[in-house]
This record gives structure tokens, C-alpha cells and sequence, in this order.
């Protein structure tokens, strides 16, 4: 009970799901279905590399996966050239590394990979990622995480429009400024912007939350300011510590944004009421 106390605290998760159904893929009680049954054995001390540079994009995946069918757990994979759709859904734990940048699409559809990518990303990097870990350690275009349901997405450079539209979860992290309609729908999770917002910032979210700690050009329809609480700063603090990220003017002056939950019963009000929301 005491998680579910911490995220009510941080307003997350507030909404009644009283009659609503939920499918269980895993059971935290049990360590064996951590892994999907399909799995590959892989050992991260056991490493490879290839040169992806005359490799088409199917040959990419498909090298990856049989490395991992090997029982190799660190892959990297040089010049990528920035070809679409790299890394896709991988369902396995596994350390992969890119020397080189992404183009669109890249690393989607994963859950469970430790993913570091040396340059810069394309639109619509790690979209419905699960669970673990991307760091690009440049720029990312548009619809960054878009539809992230787990997991740490990084990036720390400049980000462009609708980074983590229709999010669901996980955690987003910008090093620098980001795009017009950033966290637009977003219903879970939490995003933070170490840098400038662009305009319609939390446009229409559902829930979840926004820190940012640059300027902002305008709030969204139903995002608003809340306040930063010491729980905000402590999760805030050790989160950013783990990539050797840190606000530029420091915690205290992060501002913490949520949803103002005005939208929740939009088909029950009426005509006048629609137009002051909106």
C-alpha cells in the first residue's frame, strides 16, 4: 500500500476504475514470469558487434535477433546510417548499443531492452515502449515516446512537437526544449523538461505529470500548475541522477503541472460549460 499512497501524493492515478477490468500478463510474486516464455537466455557479459553500413533493415533486425538467440546479451551495432525502424520490438532483456543515429521509428514496440544510441533520433522513437530503458544521447524529432506505456525514455538533447502524445505510462526525460502539443492526451506517467515548451503544452491531458524547468509558451486545454511537493523533488532528484542529468537552475524552480480533470465528464456538460473548458 505504501507505492500506491506515494503516486496519490504525487496526483497520479486518481481516477476510480471501480468496474473496470484489467488483464495480468506477470504477477510480481513471481520472479519467472518476468520474461516473456520466448525468450532468449542472453548473458551480458557475453558480447558482439557488427557493422550495419551495407545491411538493409530487415538483415539489422534480424542479425540482432539471432545474436540474441546465441545467448548474447550486449550487442552493438555500428554505422547505422540512420535507417528506419531499427530495434524494433525486441521483447527481451538485452544491452543493445548504437554507434551512429536513428531514423524514423526507431527501437518501438520494445519491452525489456537497455537501449543507448550515440546520436540522434528520428520521429516517433521507442513508441508503445513497455518496459525498459532508451538514451539517445543527441536531438529526437516529433512524437517522441509517443504512446510509451513503461519504462525510461532519454533524451538529452532538444526534442520536437507531441513528445509523448497519448502517453501511458513510463517516464520521459528531455535534456533540452521541446515542441508544440508535448504530453497532448496524455493519460499516465510522468515527463520531464529540463529545457523550454513549446506552445499548448499538456494540451487535453487525461493525467499523469509535467515537469519542466525552462519556459513555457502556453499551458493546453485543462493542464494546470500544482504544486511542487518535497516528494516531487526527492523522486525528481534520483531519477535525474541516473543519467547525470540535472535542472539548470536547480529542483526548487522546476514547475509541476497536471491535468485540471475538467475534460473527465466533457460529454456530461452543457453547451456553455464546453466552451469555458475548451
Amino acid at each position: 500500500m505504501g507505492s500506491v499512497t506515494t503516486s496519490h501524493d504525487m496526483g497520479l492515478h486518481e481516477e476510480q476504475l471501480a468496474g473496470r477490468t484489467q488483464q495480468m500478463y506477470f504477477s510480481a510474486t513471481e520472479e519467472e514470469n518476468f520474461t516473456y516464455p520466448w525468450g532468449y537466455e542472453v548473458d551480458y557479459a557475453n558480447s558482439a558487434e557488427f557493422d550495419a553500413a551495407d545491411l538493409s533493415i530487415p538483415e539489422i533486425n534480424i542479425k540482432i535477433r539471432e545474436l540474441m538467440q546465441s545467448g548474447h546479451g550486449t550487442i552493438t551495432v555500428q554505422n547505422p546510417r540512420a535507417k528506419h525502424s531499427l530495434g524494433v520490438g525486441i521483447l527481451n532483456r538485452l544491452n543493445l548499443k548504437f554507434e551512429g543515429s536513428l531514423g524514423y521509428f526507431g527501437c518501438g514496440l520494445i519491452d525489456g531492452p537497455n537501449v543507448h544510441i550515440s546520436g540522434r533520433v528520428g520521429w516517433s522513437c521507442a513508441e508503445n515502449m513497455m518496459a525498459g530503458t532508451v538514451v539517445i544521447e543527441k536531438n529526437a524529432g516529433s512524437l517522441f515516446g509517443a504512446a510509451i506505456r513503461g519504462g525510461d525514455l532519454v533524451c538529452k538533447g532538444q526534442a520536437g512537437a507531441r513528445v509523448g502524445i497519448d502517453q501511458k505510462g513510463g517516464t520521459i526525460i528531455v535534456g533540452d526544449s521541446v515542441g508544440a502539443f508535448t504530453g497532448f492526451m496524455m493519460q499516465r506517467g510522468r515527463m520531464i523538461i529540463l529545457g523550454d515548451a513549446g506552445d499548448n503544452l499538456g494540451d487535453s491531458m487525461y493525467d499523469g505529470t509535467i515537469y519542466v524547468a525552462g519556459k513555457i509558451a502556453s499551458l493546453g486545454v485543462d493542464c494546470v500548475e500544482t504544486e511542487l511537493t518535497d516528494l516531487d523533488k526527492k523522486y525528481l532528484k534520483g531519477k535525474l541522477d541516473l543519467y547525470g542529468m540535472e535542472a539548470p537552475n536547480g529542483i526548487d524552480s522546476i514547475v509541476k503541472l497536471t491535468s485540471g480533470k475538467q475534460l473527465w465528464n466533457y460529454d456530461n456538460l452543457e453547451p456553455t460549460e464546453k466552451k469555458l473548458v475548451l
